[in-house]
């Protein structure tokens, strides 16, 4: 019984690229509400800026690993992504600019997630 669901489960599990979209898709949407929040409202705002810093970190963690799979440009960009998205939280979070740019960023990320998950793999 325990195999049977575990096949299932399995069957049903994501691919990396589809987890990475999901996972942008739920950070993005949070960063959007907390823009819309009032600025009295620290907590949404944090919250969101947190996660966002938290998966671009994860990302560039992941980037500097010698067994990662991606191209070095690639995964040089992700970092100083990384990089870019810890310093703009910070000028968000002290009120010195909005959160348009992280958005945007994200966004421009997911587009590129869903092209590669398109795209048929080379071998």
């Amino acid at each position: 019984m325990s195999l049977r669901a575990y096949q299932q489960a399995a069957t049903r599990a994501e691919a990396p690229k589809d987890a990475e979209y999901r996972l942008f898709g739920q950070v993005t949407r949070a960063l959007v509400v907390a823009s819309e929040a009032p600025v009295t409202d620290f907590a949404a705002r944090i919250d969101a800026i947190d996660w966002n810093r938290r998966l671009w970190s994860t990302l560039a963690r992941d980037c500097s690993e010698p067994s990662n799979g991606l191209p070095p440009q690639v995964r040089a960009s992700i970092i100083s992504l990384s990089l870019f998205i810890g310093k703009h939280s910070s000028e968000v979070m002290r009120g010195e600019d909005n959160f348009d740019t992280l958005i945007e960023i994200n966004k421009n990320m997911m587009q590129a997630l869903g092209q590669k998950a398109a795209s048929p793999v080379a071998a």
